[in-house]
């Protein structure tokens, strides 16, 4: 088997959504994926809900940290293939270069953070993020994402970004962009 193509995942303060993006690409892909995250504005540390969903998934909790994505533009920083914006104020902001020129897409969904309640509402809004994200995911897996041709997987995991994902749970769609 080849190499597992790098897929980052980019928010503004990389704790929530990004965080859940990593996890889950890296514990849903059979090593097809290694799943990074980063944060434009990193808030320095992983909100509580999204991190006690990624060791239900079985993540790793020592890989969890908010990190700058400064450190993926380092010398000896792993070179992404892939990378995934998954806020809508990220999508919006300037992205660095990236070297080797990645397929870059945007799958934005709201912040479970912002959700203001019990813990119970919050947990369920995690959870919801949760799955949406692993929807969008599969589609991704169900690609030959490593035969294809950048253009073809770019153009791929931006209609992915198009496609809306409903949350089975609560009926809630969450559109496209």
């Amino acid at each position: 088997m080849t190499r597992p193509l790098n897929i980052l995942f980019v928010c503004t303060g990389n704790s929530a959504r990004s965080i859940l993006g990593e996890a889950l690409a890296t514990t849903l892909s059979n090593g097809r994926l290694r799943g990074y995250s980063a944060g434009s504005h990193p808030g320095g540390k992983v909100n509580p809900f999204a991190a006690a969903l990624c060791v239900e998934m079985n993540y790793p909790a020592h890989h969890l940290r908010s990190k700058s994505w400064d450190e993926f533009g380092t010398p000896g920083a792993p070179a992404m293939d892939l990378i995934v914006t998954v806020c809508d104020s990220a999508a919006g902001e300037a992205c660095p270069v990236w070297l080797g020129h990645p397929s870059t897409a945007h799958w934005g969904l709201p912040d479970p953070a912002a959700v203001t309640g019990s813990d119970a509402d919050k947990r369920a809004a995690f959870r919801a993020i949760r799955d949406a994200m692993a929807k969008r995911i599969a589609m991704l897996l169900a690609l030959p994402i490593e035969t294809m041709a950048d253009a073809e997987r770019r153009d791929a995991m931006r209609r992915i970004g198009d496609t809306s994902v409903l949350d089975a749970a609560t009926g809630k769609l969450f559109p496209a962009r």
